[in-house]
């Protein structure tokens, strides 16, 4: 008999999972039906297949879209829901690390400060593109350093290529200076699952 890590509640509240997708950014907002400290099963129309990034902000409240907290989850379970919910997707996300507030509070409330330079775990809307293309990429940061992040991309970058860095929020972002920071790509890794990339950034310190 296998045993839960965590206690399972039965709770109906919003919930608002956002993805990145090869065109941009994309959103739904479903609605649990039980909920743990590990993790939440969702009720909603999109498919996600198991292993699939979503960043989630819970409980989703409408009047305040871009000021909540957001965590990074991975799907672990995806199949069609039953009775009154036929027309939607069951959807199990476990998390993945612990939500830092992106959009409310001072700089120090939102982005903990690092001990020795390390990197936290911090989802951090931001914008990137290569300094020649003036068309952005809308990416989700993983890890914040006061000099690295790490964000989840649908596009193919190359290894040294310059990358300007624009944090959609001004008050909560961890580097300071400019709208595009410049910073150069120090590693590429590829999900077990799925065609998503990990880009390592690293900003030029003058």
């Amino acid at each position: 008999m296998q045993q839960r890590l965590h206690t399972r509640v039965r709770l109906r509240l919003p919930v608002r999972l956002r993805w990145a997708a090869p065109l941009g950014q994309q959103s739904e907002v479903c609605e649990t039906r039980n909920v743990s400290r590990g993790g939440l099963l969702l009720a909603c129309h999109k498919h996600h297949g198991e292993g699939f990034p979503l960043w989630v902000t819970f409980p989703f409240d409408h009047a305040a879209p871009e000021t909540q907290p957001e965590v990074l989850a991975r799907v672990v379970r995806s199949q069609p829901l039953r009775g009154t919910d036929a027309d939607r997707e069951g959807i199990a996300v476990h998390f993945e690390g612990l939500p830092h507030a992106a959009g409310s509070g001072s700089k120090s409330e939102a982005i903990p400060e690092a001990k020795n330079g390390s990197s936290r775990s911090v989802a951090l809307p931001i914008r990137v593109r290569p300094r020649h293309i003036l068309w952005h990429e809308e990416a989700m940061t993983l890890e914040v350093s006061a000099h690295k992040i790490r964000f989840l991309s649908n596009r193919e970058y190359a290894l040294g290529e310059t990358l300007l860095v624009t944090f959609a929020n001004d008050d909560t972002k961890p580097w300071q200076g400019g709208r595009d920071i410049p910073a150069q790509i120090v590693n590429v890794e590829k999900l077990p699952l799925g065609t998503s990339l990990v880009i390592t950034l690293k900003r030029y310190v003058d």
